[in-house]
């Protein structure tokens, strides 16, 4: 963890806020506190923090909508940290560019992981050629991937999906998502593409595709690759 970096909490409720200030500060995190969306969305610009922890039920605009506008130009990672379990809640608020989402209760464990790795993933976010996941790499320019240094023999399709997932890699995407960038908005809702493709590419880039490490299925909402 960088010493210098500064979450931002968006959340009315007291309790929730005293408990993610006294873990996140003793875990060495610098907070920043909004109580309501107008406000997070000043303290996002004014403060530039790591990671936004959001929360959908505030007193003065939907969450949803804050999710949306910091999206035009915060590119850093969101948490979702909300009572609504719904999965089109979640759906929704994965497809406005969160990075993961968390319900009320949460393990304070579990959610110091999720920030770590989301940190992580975007400290370590490029725009490289490459892209190397243990024994699989995955290079852009050519359109291959290798397995323990042999290519794999991928369809235009299959690399598309796959070089998609790499390169958001700890993010959680929705079928609609992925349906819609690699076939266009007519296929969204024609998930059993991806039940097809998915479990192709498993074949090819997990060593047990029953049980896969690399691209794990996120129940009823998508797939998450890499983390």
């Amino acid at each position: 963890m960088n010493e210098n970096d500064k979450i931002l909490i968006i959340d009315d409720e007291l309790q929730i806020r005293r408990l993610l200030e006294i873990t996140l500060s003793a875990s060495g995190y610098k907070i920043i506190m909004s109580v309501n969306g107008k406000d997070g969305l000043v303290d996002a610009a004014t403060y530039n923090p790591s990671l936004i922890i959001l929360d959908l039920g505030l007193p003065d605009i939907d969450g949803q909508v804050i999710l949306k506008k910091l999206r035009e130009w915060f590119n850093k990672p969101i948490i979702i940290l909300s009572v609504r379990d719904s999965e089109e809640d979640i759906i929704t608020a994965l497809d406005n560019g969160a990075n993961d989402y968390l319900t009320k209760p949460f393990r304070t464990g579990e959610l110091l992981a999720r920030i770590r790795a989301a940190i992580r993933l975007s400290e370590n976010k490029t725009d490289a050629a490459i892209l190397e996941f243990d024994s699989l790499t995955i290079d852009m320019i050519s359109h291959t991937a290798k397995k323990n240094n042999e290519i794999l023999k991928l369809t235009a399709t299959e690399f598309s999906l796959l070089s998609l997932f790499a390169k958001n890699s700890g993010r959680v995407l929705t079928h609609q998502y992925i349906l819609k960038e690699i076939w266009g908005y007519g296929y969204i809702e024609q998930t059993h593409y991806l039940r097809v493709f998915i479990a192709q590419i498993r074949k090819k880039i997990e060593d047990n595709p029953s049980k896969p490490k690399l691209l794990i299925t996120e129940s009823g909402i998508g797939y998450r690759f890499g983390e």
